[in-house]
Protein backbone atom coordinates (compact mmCIF):
# COMPACT_ATOMS: atom_id res chain seq x y z
CA UNK A 1 0.00 0.00 0.00
CA UNK A 2 2.93 2.25 0.80
CA UNK A 3 4.20 2.34 -2.62
CA UNK A 4 0.88 3.10 -4.32
CA UNK A 5 0.52 5.91 -2.29
CA UNK A 6 3.99 7.05 -3.47
CA UNK A 7 2.92 6.61 -7.30
CA UNK A 8 -0.62 8.22 -5.87
CA UNK A 9 1.03 11.42 -4.62
CA UNK A 10 3.08 11.29 -7.62
CA UNK A 11 -0.20 11.42 -9.65
CA UNK A 12 -1.57 14.17 -7.57
CA UNK A 13 1.49 16.60 -8.63
CA UNK A 14 0.95 15.87 -11.84
CA UNK A 15 -2.47 16.62 -12.25
CA UNK A 16 -1.76 20.22 -10.31
CA UNK A 17 1.07 20.27 -13.34
CA UNK A 18 -1.76 19.59 -16.09
CA UNK A 19 -3.50 21.80 -14.91
CA UNK A 20 -0.93 25.23 -14.65
CA UNK A 21 0.89 23.86 -17.87
CA UNK A 22 -2.48 22.75 -20.40
CA UNK A 23 -5.05 24.52 -19.13
CA UNK A 24 -3.48 27.70 -17.76
CA UNK A 25 -4.97 27.64 -13.74
CA UNK A 26 -3.50 29.71 -11.25
CA UNK A 27 -1.25 28.09 -9.08
CA UNK A 28 -3.39 29.44 -6.51
CA UNK A 29 -6.29 27.83 -7.64
CA UNK A 30 -4.28 23.97 -8.01
CA UNK A 31 -3.65 24.05 -4.20
CA UNK A 32 -7.82 23.38 -3.75
CA UNK A 33 -7.60 21.10 -6.06
CA UNK A 34 -4.45 19.24 -4.88
CA UNK A 35 -6.13 19.00 -0.81
CA UNK A 36 -9.34 17.51 -2.57
CA UNK A 37 -7.27 14.60 -4.13
CA UNK A 38 -5.44 14.23 -1.08
CA UNK A 39 -8.93 13.41 1.10
CA UNK A 40 -8.99 10.60 -1.98
CA UNK A 41 -5.60 9.05 -1.19
CA UNK A 42 -6.59 9.48 2.70
CA UNK A 43 -10.17 7.93 1.69
CA UNK A 44 -7.71 4.76 0.00
CA UNK A 45 -5.73 4.03 2.97
CA UNK A 46 -8.48 4.05 5.38
CA UNK A 47 -10.42 1.48 3.57
CA UNK A 48 -6.97 -0.57 1.97
CA UNK A 49 -8.14 0.81 -1.26
CA UNK A 50 -4.67 -0.16 -3.33
CA UNK A 51 -6.35 0.47 -6.92
CA UNK A 52 -8.15 3.92 -7.80
CA UNK A 53 -10.92 3.63 -10.57
CA UNK A 54 -14.60 4.49 -11.54
CA UNK A 55 -16.11 2.44 -8.90
CA UNK A 56 -14.06 4.41 -6.22
CA UNK A 57 -15.12 7.53 -7.17
CA UNK A 58 -18.66 6.10 -7.18
CA UNK A 59 -17.87 4.88 -2.95
CA UNK A 60 -16.24 8.22 -2.17
CA UNK A 61 -19.19 10.54 -3.49
CA UNK A 62 -22.21 8.25 -2.11
CA UNK A 63 -20.07 7.98 0.96
CA UNK A 64 -19.57 11.83 1.20
CA UNK A 65 -22.79 13.22 -0.31
CA UNK A 66 -25.19 9.76 -0.48
CA UNK A 67 -27.99 11.03 -2.66
CA UNK A 68 -28.56 14.66 -2.01
CA UNK A 69 -29.65 16.82 -4.65
CA UNK A 70 -27.43 19.09 -6.33
CA UNK A 71 -29.45 22.38 -5.27
CA UNK A 72 -28.40 21.25 -1.58
CA UNK A 73 -24.31 21.54 -2.00
CA UNK A 74 -22.72 24.12 -0.88
CA UNK A 75 -19.83 25.41 -2.62
CA UNK A 76 -17.33 23.80 -0.46
CA UNK A 77 -19.20 20.20 -1.55
CA UNK A 78 -19.29 21.11 -5.12
CA UNK A 79 -16.02 21.84 -5.25
CA UNK A 80 -15.20 18.76 -3.92
CA UNK A 81 -17.25 17.01 -6.08
CA UNK A 82 -16.15 18.08 -9.18
CA UNK A 83 -12.16 17.77 -8.20
CA UNK A 84 -12.80 13.97 -7.79
CA UNK A 85 -14.30 13.64 -11.08
CA UNK A 86 -11.40 15.37 -13.06
CA UNK A 87 -9.12 13.50 -10.97
CA UNK A 88 -10.94 10.05 -11.95
CA UNK A 89 -10.70 11.44 -15.73
CA UNK A 90 -7.37 11.94 -15.48
CA UNK A 91 -6.41 8.69 -14.00
CA UNK A 92 -8.10 7.34 -16.54
CA UNK A 93 -7.20 9.26 -19.89
CA UNK A 94 -4.49 11.30 -18.80
CA UNK A 95 -6.59 14.27 -19.46
CA UNK A 96 -9.03 16.80 -18.16
CA UNK A 97 -11.26 17.82 -20.17
CA UNK A 98 -14.47 18.33 -17.34
CA UNK A 99 -15.39 22.01 -16.83
CA UNK A 100 -14.49 22.65 -13.34
CA UNK A 101 -18.34 24.28 -12.57
CA UNK A 102 -19.57 21.51 -13.55
CA UNK A 103 -21.66 20.09 -11.38
CA UNK A 104 -23.78 16.66 -12.52
CA UNK A 105 -25.61 14.52 -10.41
CA UNK A 106 -24.23 11.44 -8.11
CA UNK A 107 -25.38 8.23 -9.46
CA UNK A 108 -24.74 5.49 -7.20
CA UNK A 109 -26.22 2.00 -8.60
CA UNK A 110 -27.06 -0.39 -6.03
CA UNK A 111 -27.76 -4.92 -5.55
CA UNK A 112 -26.59 -7.17 -8.26
CA UNK A 113 -28.42 -5.48 -11.13
CA UNK A 114 -26.57 -1.82 -10.71
CA UNK A 115 -23.24 -4.23 -10.22
CA UNK A 116 -23.88 -4.55 -14.34
CA UNK A 117 -25.25 -1.08 -14.96
CA UNK A 118 -21.67 -0.22 -13.63
CA UNK A 119 -19.67 -2.12 -15.86
CA UNK A 120 -22.09 -1.59 -18.48
CA UNK A 121 -21.15 2.53 -18.06
CA UNK A 122 -17.95 1.63 -17.60
CA UNK A 123 -17.21 0.02 -21.06
CA UNK A 124 -18.99 2.73 -22.84
CA UNK A 125 -16.94 5.01 -21.21
CA UNK A 126 -13.81 3.31 -22.10
CA UNK A 127 -14.75 3.30 -25.71
CA UNK A 128 -14.74 7.34 -25.92
CA UNK A 129 -18.16 7.51 -25.57
CA UNK A 130 -19.48 11.23 -25.71
CA UNK A 131 -19.97 12.44 -22.09
CA UNK A 132 -23.98 13.39 -23.05
CA UNK A 133 -24.83 9.82 -24.40
CA UNK A 134 -22.75 8.71 -20.79
CA UNK A 135 -25.00 11.23 -18.89
CA UNK A 136 -28.15 9.71 -20.41
CA UNK A 137 -26.96 6.25 -19.69
CA UNK A 138 -26.47 7.17 -15.65
CA UNK A 139 -29.48 8.76 -15.49
CA UNK A 140 -32.40 6.77 -17.42
CA UNK A 141 -30.30 3.51 -15.84
CA UNK A 142 -30.11 4.91 -12.54
CA UNK A 143 -34.11 6.02 -12.71
CA UNK A 144 -34.52 2.01 -14.47
CA UNK A 145 -32.07 0.19 -11.14
CA UNK A 146 -34.22 2.16 -8.76
CA UNK A 147 -37.42 0.76 -10.40
CA UNK A 148 -35.68 -2.96 -10.16
CA UNK A 149 -34.81 -2.04 -6.36
CA UNK A 150 -38.75 -1.22 -5.78
CA UNK A 151 -40.02 -4.13 -7.54
CA UNK A 152 -37.77 -6.41 -5.29
CA UNK A 153 -36.14 -7.78 -8.24
CA UNK A 154 -32.00 -9.00 -7.48
CA UNK A 155 -30.96 -10.86 -10.21
CA UNK A 156 -30.38 -10.00 -13.52
CA UNK A 157 -31.97 -12.83 -15.33
CA UNK A 158 -35.31 -11.28 -13.75
CA UNK A 159 -35.19 -8.71 -15.70
CA UNK A 160 -37.70 -9.64 -18.67
CA UNK A 161 -39.63 -8.55 -21.41
CA UNK A 162 -42.43 -8.11 -19.24
CA UNK A 163 -40.50 -5.98 -16.74
CA UNK A 164 -39.60 -3.70 -18.94
CA UNK A 165 -43.19 -2.93 -20.89
CA UNK A 166 -44.86 -2.37 -17.25
CA UNK A 167 -41.36 0.08 -16.73
CA UNK A 168 -42.38 1.86 -19.76
CA UNK A 169 -45.93 1.84 -19.34
CA UNK A 170 -45.54 3.37 -15.55
CA UNK A 171 -42.93 6.06 -16.88
CA UNK A 172 -45.28 6.58 -20.15
CA UNK A 173 -47.69 8.52 -17.60
CA UNK A 174 -45.29 11.03 -16.91
CA UNK A 175 -45.93 14.23 -18.63
CA UNK A 176 -43.22 15.26 -21.40
CA UNK A 177 -40.94 11.77 -20.45
CA UNK A 178 -39.29 10.62 -23.25
CA UNK A 179 -40.37 7.36 -23.59
CA UNK A 180 -38.20 6.75 -26.80
CA UNK A 181 -35.07 8.05 -25.24
CA UNK A 182 -35.79 5.38 -22.33
CA UNK A 183 -36.36 2.50 -24.44
CA UNK A 184 -33.08 3.43 -26.57
CA UNK A 185 -31.00 3.12 -23.86
CA UNK A 186 -32.29 -0.13 -21.94
CA UNK A 187 -32.10 -1.22 -25.30
CA UNK A 188 -28.62 -0.77 -25.36
CA UNK A 189 -27.88 -2.05 -22.21
CA UNK A 190 -29.54 -5.04 -22.56
CA UNK A 191 -27.65 -5.77 -25.70
CA UNK A 192 -24.26 -5.43 -23.74
CA UNK A 193 -25.78 -8.13 -21.37
CA UNK A 194 -26.23 -10.43 -24.49
CA UNK A 195 -23.13 -9.67 -26.00
CA UNK A 196 -21.45 -10.59 -22.60
CA UNK A 197 -23.48 -13.85 -22.11
CA UNK A 198 -25.09 -12.83 -19.62
CA UNK A 199 -28.49 -13.32 -20.96
CA UNK A 200 -29.43 -14.51 -23.99
CA UNK A 201 -28.04 -12.28 -26.91
CA UNK A 202 -31.20 -11.81 -29.15
CA UNK A 203 -33.22 -10.42 -26.52
CA UNK A 204 -33.07 -6.98 -27.20
CA UNK A 205 -34.50 -7.36 -30.60
CA UNK A 206 -37.65 -7.96 -28.23
CA UNK A 207 -37.95 -5.24 -26.83
CA UNK A 208 -40.69 -2.84 -28.64
CA UNK A 209 -39.46 0.43 -30.36
CA UNK A 210 -41.28 3.56 -29.76
CA UNK A 211 -42.36 5.80 -32.70
CA UNK A 212 -43.37 9.15 -32.21
CA UNK A 213 -45.23 11.16 -35.01
CA UNK A 214 -45.43 14.65 -34.69
CA UNK A 215 -47.38 16.89 -36.61
CA UNK A 216 -44.81 19.83 -38.14
CA UNK A 217 -44.71 23.12 -36.86
CA UNK A 218 -43.91 26.10 -38.72
CA UNK A 219 -40.57 26.93 -37.50
CA UNK A 220 -39.86 30.05 -35.89
CA UNK A 221 -38.51 33.05 -37.00
CA UNK A 222 -38.00 36.82 -37.09
CA UNK A 223 -38.64 39.85 -39.32
CA UNK A 224 -35.37 41.55 -40.76
CA UNK A 225 -36.42 44.51 -38.50
CA UNK A 226 -36.09 42.34 -35.54
CA UNK A 227 -32.46 40.31 -36.13
CA UNK A 228 -31.19 44.26 -36.72
CA UNK A 229 -32.40 45.49 -33.08
CA UNK A 230 -30.73 42.11 -32.06
CA UNK A 231 -27.65 42.59 -33.41
CA UNK A 232 -27.28 46.62 -32.24
CA UNK A 233 -28.45 45.39 -28.85
CA UNK A 234 -25.14 43.08 -28.16
CA UNK A 235 -22.93 45.40 -26.22
CA UNK A 236 -19.32 44.64 -28.37
CA UNK A 237 -16.86 46.80 -25.79
CA UNK A 238 -16.28 44.51 -23.42
CA UNK A 239 -14.03 40.67 -24.58
CA UNK A 240 -17.45 38.43 -23.83
CA UNK A 241 -19.25 41.57 -25.86
CA UNK A 242 -16.93 41.10 -28.59
CA UNK A 243 -17.26 37.45 -28.58
CA UNK A 244 -20.79 36.61 -28.21
CA UNK A 245 -21.44 39.23 -31.45
CA UNK A 246 -19.50 37.28 -33.50
CA UNK A 247 -21.16 34.15 -32.73
CA UNK A 248 -24.52 35.14 -32.98
CA UNK A 249 -23.12 37.25 -36.14
CA UNK A 250 -21.93 33.48 -37.96
CA UNK A 251 -25.70 32.57 -36.96
CA UNK A 252 -27.69 35.53 -38.44
CA UNK A 253 -25.03 36.16 -41.43
CA UNK A 254 -24.29 32.60 -42.61
CA UNK A 255 -27.04 30.17 -40.80
CA UNK A 256 -24.80 28.08 -39.35
CA UNK A 257 -25.82 25.93 -36.76
CA UNK A 258 -24.72 26.08 -33.18
CA UNK A 259 -22.21 22.84 -33.05
CA UNK A 260 -20.57 24.39 -35.88
CA UNK A 261 -20.16 27.35 -34.04
CA UNK A 262 -18.59 26.19 -31.32
CA UNK A 263 -16.02 23.84 -32.89
CA UNK A 264 -14.89 26.51 -35.46
CA UNK A 265 -10.80 26.26 -35.74
CA UNK A 266 -8.61 28.83 -37.15
CA UNK A 267 -7.61 26.67 -39.81
CA UNK A 268 -11.45 26.67 -40.93
CA UNK A 269 -11.40 30.98 -42.13
CA UNK A 270 -9.66 30.72 -45.36
CA UNK A 271 -8.32 34.72 -45.20
CA UNK A 272 -6.80 34.75 -49.34
CA UNK A 273 -10.17 34.03 -50.61
CA UNK A 274 -12.69 34.96 -47.84
CA UNK A 275 -14.23 32.16 -47.25
CA UNK A 276 -15.44 29.81 -44.55
CA UNK A 277 -14.86 25.95 -45.14
CA UNK A 278 -15.38 23.85 -42.69
CA UNK A 279 -16.66 19.80 -42.38
CA UNK A 280 -20.21 20.03 -40.89
CA UNK A 281 -20.83 18.67 -36.89
CA UNK A 282 -24.49 17.39 -37.77
CA UNK A 283 -23.42 15.15 -41.05
CA UNK A 284 -19.72 15.67 -41.56
CA UNK A 285 -20.21 17.30 -45.51
CA UNK A 286 -18.17 19.60 -46.24
CA UNK A 287 -19.63 23.43 -45.95
CA UNK A 288 -17.76 26.49 -47.91
CA UNK A 289 -19.52 29.94 -47.41
CA UNK A 290 -18.25 33.59 -47.81
CA UNK A 291 -16.51 35.28 -45.03
CA UNK A 292 -18.31 38.29 -45.20
CA UNK A 293 -16.85 41.69 -44.05
CA UNK A 294 -19.26 42.48 -41.25
CA UNK A 295 -18.05 38.87 -39.73
CA UNK A 296 -14.64 38.67 -40.87
CA UNK A 297 -13.91 42.54 -38.81
CA UNK A 298 -15.95 40.69 -35.76
CA UNK A 299 -13.96 37.96 -35.57
CA UNK A 300 -10.61 39.60 -35.71
CA UNK A 301 -11.81 42.14 -32.84
CA UNK A 302 -12.48 39.03 -30.79
CA UNK A 303 -9.12 37.57 -31.85
CA UNK A 304 -7.14 41.02 -31.11
CA UNK A 305 -9.12 42.45 -28.20
CA UNK A 306 -11.24 39.75 -26.80
CA UNK A 307 -9.94 36.18 -26.97
CA UNK A 308 -7.90 35.26 -24.01
CA UNK A 309 -3.95 33.99 -24.49
CA UNK A 310 -4.43 30.38 -25.74
CA UNK A 311 -3.05 27.38 -27.76
CA UNK A 312 -6.66 26.08 -28.49
CA UNK A 313 -6.89 25.89 -32.28
CA UNK A 314 -10.85 26.59 -31.70
CA UNK A 315 -11.43 30.73 -31.92
CA UNK A 316 -14.22 30.68 -29.98
CA UNK A 317 -13.33 30.09 -25.87
CA UNK A 318 -14.75 30.65 -22.49
CA UNK A 319 -14.12 33.54 -20.56
CA UNK A 320 -12.85 32.39 -17.61
CA UNK A 321 -9.84 30.20 -16.80
CA UNK A 322 -9.07 27.55 -17.82
CA UNK A 323 -9.87 28.97 -21.20
CA UNK A 324 -11.03 26.24 -22.99
CA UNK A 325 -13.03 25.96 -26.25
CA UNK A 326 -17.30 25.56 -25.95
CA UNK A 327 -18.25 22.33 -23.86
CA UNK A 328 -20.87 22.07 -26.07
CA UNK A 329 -23.25 23.73 -28.53
CA UNK A 330 -25.35 24.77 -25.69
CA UNK A 331 -22.84 27.50 -25.20
CA UNK A 332 -24.17 28.92 -28.19
CA UNK A 333 -27.39 28.24 -27.85
CA UNK A 334 -27.53 29.75 -24.18
CA UNK A 335 -25.81 32.90 -25.77
CA UNK A 336 -28.34 33.41 -28.53
CA UNK A 337 -31.04 33.23 -25.99
CA UNK A 338 -29.90 35.97 -23.48
CA UNK A 339 -28.92 38.26 -26.29
CA UNK A 340 -32.57 38.20 -27.59
CA UNK A 341 -34.11 38.43 -23.85
CA UNK A 342 -31.83 41.46 -23.71
CA UNK A 343 -32.68 43.08 -26.43
CA UNK A 344 -36.41 42.87 -25.39
CA UNK A 345 -37.94 40.87 -28.51
CA UNK A 346 -41.01 39.21 -28.07
CA UNK A 347 -40.46 35.47 -28.04
CA UNK A 348 -43.73 34.51 -26.61
CA UNK A 349 -44.50 30.83 -28.44
CA UNK A 350 -41.04 31.08 -31.12
CA UNK A 351 -38.02 29.63 -30.18
CA UNK A 352 -35.28 31.93 -29.69
CA UNK A 353 -31.66 30.06 -30.09
CA UNK A 354 -29.41 29.83 -32.70
CA UNK A 355 -31.61 27.54 -34.98
CA UNK A 356 -34.44 29.96 -34.95
CA UNK A 357 -31.06 32.45 -36.58
CA UNK A 358 -31.02 29.70 -38.69
CA UNK A 359 -34.80 28.86 -39.90
CA UNK A 360 -34.64 32.85 -40.48
CA UNK A 361 -32.44 33.12 -42.42
CA UNK A 362 -33.62 30.33 -45.18
CA UNK A 363 -37.08 31.87 -45.13
CA UNK A 364 -35.62 35.41 -45.86
CA UNK A 365 -33.61 33.76 -48.75
CA UNK A 366 -36.93 31.98 -49.91
CA UNK A 367 -38.88 35.26 -49.67
CA UNK A 368 -36.62 36.65 -51.85
CA UNK A 369 -36.98 33.92 -54.15
CA UNK A 370 -33.64 32.49 -54.14
CA UNK A 371 -34.01 28.87 -55.94
CA UNK A 372 -33.61 26.04 -53.25
CA UNK A 373 -30.54 24.54 -54.57
CA UNK A 374 -28.74 27.57 -53.51
CA UNK A 375 -30.94 27.94 -50.06
CA UNK A 376 -30.17 24.19 -49.38
CA UNK A 377 -25.98 24.90 -50.25
CA UNK A 378 -26.26 27.87 -48.04
CA UNK A 379 -27.75 25.91 -45.10
CA UNK A 380 -25.68 22.83 -45.76
CA UNK A 381 -28.27 20.50 -46.55
CA UNK A 382 -27.50 17.25 -48.84
CA UNK A 383 -30.57 17.56 -51.09
CA UNK A 384 -33.19 20.24 -51.88
CA UNK A 385 -35.55 17.43 -50.46
CA UNK A 386 -34.22 18.47 -47.10
CA UNK A 387 -34.41 21.84 -47.26
CA UNK A 388 -38.31 21.83 -48.33
CA UNK A 389 -38.96 19.98 -45.24
CA UNK A 390 -36.74 21.86 -42.79
CA UNK A 391 -38.62 24.94 -44.02
CA UNK A 392 -41.90 23.22 -44.34
CA UNK A 393 -42.19 23.72 -47.85
CA UNK A 394 -45.25 20.83 -48.98
CA UNK A 395 -45.26 21.22 -52.63
CA UNK A 396 -48.06 18.43 -52.66
CA UNK A 397 -50.12 19.96 -49.82
CA UNK A 398 -49.80 23.17 -52.31
CA UNK A 399 -50.89 21.76 -55.33
CA UNK A 400 -54.14 20.68 -53.30
CA UNK A 401 -54.98 24.21 -52.41
CA UNK A 402 -54.98 25.46 -56.37
CA UNK A 403 -58.17 26.04 -58.24
CA UNK A 404 -59.06 24.23 -60.97
CA UNK A 405 -59.03 26.67 -64.20
CA UNK A 406 -61.87 26.05 -66.52
CA UNK A 407 -60.62 25.44 -69.95
CA UNK A 408 -61.59 28.48 -72.49
CA UNK A 409 -63.69 27.99 -75.62
CA UNK A 410 -61.79 27.72 -79.37
CA UNK A 411 -64.48 30.19 -80.52
CA UNK A 412 -63.28 32.97 -77.55
CA UNK A 413 -60.14 33.93 -79.71
CA UNK A 414 -62.01 34.18 -83.13
CA UNK A 415 -64.88 36.07 -82.39
CA UNK A 416 -65.73 39.41 -83.76
CA UNK A 417 -62.75 38.81 -86.10
CA UNK A 418 -60.58 36.72 -83.94
CA UNK A 419 -57.09 38.49 -82.16
CA UNK A 420 -58.92 40.08 -79.20
CA UNK A 421 -61.65 42.08 -81.38
CA UNK A 422 -58.73 43.21 -83.74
Amino acid sequence: MTKKIIDFDQLILDGRNYLIKNLHYREQTTYNYQGNWRQITRYMRGRNISVYSVNTEREILFDRFKNRPMNSLSHYEKSFYNSVKMFTEFVLTGDITISPRMVRNIYVFKGAIGKFISEFILHKKELRTSHHTLRSYNRYLFQFNNYCIEKKLVKINQVDLDLIISYIRDISRRKGYPVGMVLSVIRTFVKYLGEQKIIPDNFHDKIPKHKRIDQPKLPSTYTKKEINKLLQSIERFSAIGKRNYAVILMAARLGLRASDIACLKFENLIWDTSAIKLNQVKTGRELILPLLPDIGNAIIDYIKYGRPESEEPYIFLTQKPPYSRFESSNVVTHIVQRAFLKAGLATKERRFGAHALRHTLGFRMLEESTVLPVISEVLGHKSTESTRYYLRIDLQSMKQCMLDVSPVPKEFYTQKGGLFYA
